[in-house]
């Protein structure tokens, strides 16, 4: 070494960085956003693409109250990254957040607050103050979606209060009543007696609930079977119908006792265990030995058999009420369950109500919206909630002696979605969307089945079942809080003025004033030009108090803001929600579109699962299992629980506890590291222009480097394309731990380090750093968008790239890189390197060396191999880390015997001071006895040249 010289350990190109090892991302992220609304990124995405093929992932709002939670926050991050994604595929893809301002929720908690200070304020006043409350929240919970790296245009999101918005719900109820679809009937609905108004089933929960189970004896009063009569001797009058119910307290509504058609039913006699009289009931034959068994009846006897349609027109009295009814066919009744005869209840169910249509059934419903018994029951039940009034009638119907059997039963059974309590079916008069008018269910099932892809695909099932099976649409409800139903009631007949020409007038009105004008204005002021009753022809009305479903209300956002004024085009690429919205925005949605425009508002659907803990048990406070999304944000990253969401697969229930998003953590730290190591050895590209490399230096372990990487490009973009956010982070982990880390890049670090600084081999190896840089961080930006936007800031500039990484696109795999038979070679080259690793691994046990660079190695290879091996031992020594490999050849591989033996030992050779390799030519050079040849070379370059 010359006397100026460096010291040889100065000489090494060690790495040099400003990218942090510590990411801090709690303070960086919001940094980084700042940033991105000073340049107005959006803004800029937006003209970058304008002209592109248009896909657009249409938002569904999420509930203005409270927090986000971790659920929102996996919504709105799988949203992320496919709007990202979808941007980096060179697609114009907007994204317009929204937010459901109306409904229960935000009214029951102003409700709640005003207590009752309430009943002294209007509609008006009270509406203002859920307005308030409601966008108290959206201000909220905008800024929290931010924090999550979300990118849209949050200065103009829509909402559901906005006028543009309740115009839009309007005109697409216009656009029903036009085609007939839209309809006010006196009907059963399921009702919430706490909130008081109608619930859709979408906005039902079910719990399980313990009901009183009870078999009753109703008195037959004619239609019993001849033969029976004839064999007992006995009169009509002294058989019973038994039926079984677990809700009592509709029984003052009975007015049928349902039997199906083909069924055979048992005429009964049995001795009653505790009084010994004797009884003839009527049971479903199947299910005789079950019942007779509750009361442990063992004198009975079957007298006769009939089918269910020779019951038909049979007549019973009620056990309690003075009212003949009849005994009627339906196909729905079963005898899983029972007697095989259903007591029947228009007023209270919705098959019931079916059959009591066709057999022109009276609907009886003496029941009041807090769910209080009313005068037109029972004097005895009167004024009580019907729940209480469950005891009271099992005690009448003992009394009275008709009650056979009473045992309590644990069921499935509906619960408000807001108050949690259960619900009940009440018969009210209420709007309704016909789902069976014009052919819409069909034509629905035709769209969901023909028109849209589904994500996952047993979605299209689940949805086609359920649209299969709903019934008509109720979209009434009694509250304050929404867009109302701008129904008009003649005063004169108290008929209802409701057409597409008045709908269309009050869209008119609330596009200008806003809903608001309906509740604020009087009556005379805002009527339709010549409005007359349709029944009467009388021209007074009043304004009538129903709101629609915030249902109707979301799924007419295909209107409000796809054919609106965002300008984003319909019908949307795609809706992506939870499962649970195959029952509600999903089918509010396309039934709503299907019967206005003939078409769904989606091309695609893409569904996920529910958050659940680590246990797969739903997270609540009570268990302690709630993982908040804000407070771990704020601790961890938003990129931390970006990357632990991407890596799981959506499609089932999604487990998220402490420990997921340390696993997540420590993953995020692997890859950062790996993204610092690049960008050290490329010094921040301070001193290295990419552009000068000439490409015929690249090493043959540089041109499989790039072909992996052309290999990782284009499943990372098979499964982007296929929203495989998982897939698309398990093939980049992989490939940056094992294939770049484990391997590439620890081979790389002699070149790194020891080579002449400028030299074109250290360029080589600096050139596929470069491209595994600027190629891997476009393809991890949707998922990390703001440790990408971190890394591509170190990139070159002047070299076509754009100033954010979120105005890229993807890169394509480069074919010029391709090989496969150079892929086949270095398939056995690492499995040898696999094979030499394996081996060390004793002698470093046995302390026989501390590196691998201390040892050298024989590998013994079939004939096959050998050419693959020989051909050049120098390179083989270099990715096995070790002095020398010496190759010999063996015989054949026997199955399942390993493809290469390995003996190892250590190295004879001295080490390099510099480079630490073990080499023949240590010691050889009389001016640096204690350097390798390699290192010689580069220290007598760097003293010609001079310091630098």
């Amino acid at each position: 070494m010359s006397i100026n010289a460096k010291p040889y350990k100065e000489t090494l190109n060690l790495p040099a960085t400003e990218f942090a090892m510590k990411a801090n991302l709690p303070t960086r992220e919001p940094e980084i956003q700042a940033s991105w609304r000073e340049q107005d990124l959006y803004g800029q995405l937006r003209r970058a693409r304008k002209g592109s093929p248009v896909r657009v992932l249409h938002d569904g709002p999420p509930y203005a109250n409270g927090d986000i939670h971790m659920g929102t926050a996996l919504n709105k991050m799988l949203k992320d990254f496919v709007v990202r994604s979808l941007s980096m595929r060179g697609f114009d893809s907007p994204y317009v957040p929204g937010w459901d301002t109306h409904g229960l929720p935000i009214e029951h908690k102003v409700m709640k607050d005003l207590g009752s200070k309430a009943a002294g304020l209007s509609r008006a006043e009270i509406r203002e103050m859920c307005r308030v409350e409601a966008m108290k929240w959206v201000d909220v919970q905008r800024g929290q979606f931010r924090r999550l790296g979300v990118m849209g245009d949050w200065e103009d999101p829509y909402l559901t209060l906005d006028h543009r918005y309740e115009a839009g719900i309007t005109d697409v109820l216009a656009d029903l009543l036009e085609g007939d679809y839209v309809f006010r009937q006196l009907k059963p609905i399921h009702w919430c007696t706490s909130d008081q108004t109608a619930l859709a089933e979408a906005e039902l929960e079910y719990h399980d609930e313990t009901s009183p189970s009870i078999y009753v004896l109703l008195p037959m009063v004619a239609g019993v079977p001849e033969a029976w009569l004839r064999a007992e001797g006995s009169k009509a009058e002294e058989w019973r119908a038994m039926i079984w119910t677990t809700t009592p307290w509709t029984l003052p509504a009975n007015v049928a006792v349902a039997v199906h058609p083909d069924l055979e039913y048992a005429g009964v006699r049995y001795v009653d265990p505790e009084t010994g009289a004797v009884v003839r009931t009527i049971l479903g034959a199947e299910l005789v030995e079950k019942v007779m068994a509750l009361r442990k009846v063992a004198d009975y006897a079957e007298v006769g058999h009939c089918k269910g349609r020779d019951l038909e027109h049979a007549q019973y009295r009620h056990p309690f009420i003075d009212r003949v009814s009849p005994i009627v066919l339906a196909s729905y009744v079963s005898v899983e369950d029972g007697t095989g005869l259903v007591h029947t209840a228009p007023g209270h169910g919705g098959e019931d109500y079916q059959t009591g249509r066709a057999y022109q059934l009276p609907v009886l419903s003496p029941v009041d919206p807090a769910g209080k018994f009313t005068d037109e029951a029972p004097e005895w039940l009167v004024g009580l909630h019907v729940f209480a009034a469950n005891p009271k009638v099992v005690a009448r119907l003992k009394e009275s002696g008709d009650l056979y059997f009473e045992m309590p039963l644990s069921h499935s059974y509906p619960h408000c979605w807001r108050c949690k309590k259960p619900v009940i079916f009440r018969a009210t008069e209420q709007w309704f969307v016909g789902v069976d008018r014009n052919d819409l269910r069909g034509r629905t099932l035709e769209e969901i089945r023909n028109a849209v892809k589904w994500y996952p695909a047993w979605g299209q099932s689940r949805i086609e079942a359920m649209v299969s099976l709903r019934p008509d649409w109720c979209i009434s409800r009694q509250r304050s809080w929404g867009v109302p139903i701008p129904a008009l009631g003649c005063t004169t007949c108290n008929a209802q003025l409701l057409t597409a020409e008045t709908a269309r007038h009050f869209r008119d009105l609330f596009r200008k004033e806003g809903a608001d004008a309906w509740f604020s204005r009087p009556v005379e002021e805002i009527l339709p030009p010549d409005a007359k009753c349709p029944q009467c022809g009388g021209a007074e009305f009043r304004k009538e108090g129903d709101i629609l479903d915030v249902w109707f209300e979301s799924g007419s956002s295909h209107r409000a803001v796809l054919a609106g004024g965002f300008e984003l085009g319909f019908p949307a690429h795609m809706y992506l929600e939870g499962s649970d919205q195959h029952r509600g925005w999903f089918q509010s949605s396309i039934l709503t579109s299907v019967g206005t425009t003939g078409k769904a508002p989606f091309e695609s659907i893409l569904t996920h699962g529910f958050v659940v803990d680590d246990k797969g048990q739903k997270m609540s406070k009570s268990l302690g299992n709630v993982v908040s999304a804000v407070k771990a944000t704020e601790q961890h990253g938003a990129d931390v629980l970006r990357l632990m969401v991407a890596g799981m697969d959506y499609a089932d229930d999604v487990r998220i506890s402490e420990r997921s998003i340390k696993e997540a953590s420590e993953s995020y730290r692997k890859i950062r590291n790996t993204f610092r190591y690049l960008l050290g050895n490329l010094e921040d590209y301070e001193r290295f222009d990419p552009s000068t490399v000439d490409l015929e230096t690249l090493h043959d372990i540089d041109l499989w480097a790039l072909g992996q990487l052309n290999q990782v490009v284009r499943e990372a973009l098979s499964a982007y394309e296929k929203y495989e956010f998982y897939w698309v982070v398990k093939k980049l982990n992989n490939f940056l731990s094992i294939t770049l880390s484990s391997f590439y890049l620890d081979v790389l670090k002699d070149r790194l380090y020891a080579e002449e600084p400028t030299g074109p081999d250290r360029r080589a190896a600096q050139f596929v750093l470069f491209k595994l840089h600027e190629v891997l961080t476009r393809l991890l930006a949707p998922i990390l968008p703001h440790t990408a936007e971190e890394c591509w800031g170190y990139l070159p500039h002047g070299h076509g790239f754009p100033a954010s990484v979120h105005l890229a696109t993807f890169p394509e795999p480069d074919p010029r890189w391709d090989d496969p038979q150079r892929d086949a070679r270095w398939a056995a080259l690492r499995e040898a390197r696999d094979a030499v690793l394996k081996a060390l691994e004793g002698l470093r046990k046995d302390k026989t060396i501390g590196s691998a660079q201390e040892a050298a190695v024989e590998v013994v290879a079939a004939p096959a191999d050998l050419p693959v091996l020989q051909a050049d031992r120098e390179l083989l020594a270099t990715i096995c880390l070790v002095s020398e490999v010496t190759v010999r050849e063996g015989g054949p591989v026997a199955e399942g015997a390993e493809r290469f033996q390995v003996s190892a030992s250590k190295s004879t050779y001295a080490k390099c001071e510099r480079c630490w390799n073990y080499r023949e030519e240590v010691g050889k050079d009389a001016k640096h006895p204690t350097l390798c040849g390699r290192c010689v070379r580069v220290i007598e370059s760097l003293n010609a040249k001079g310091p630098a």
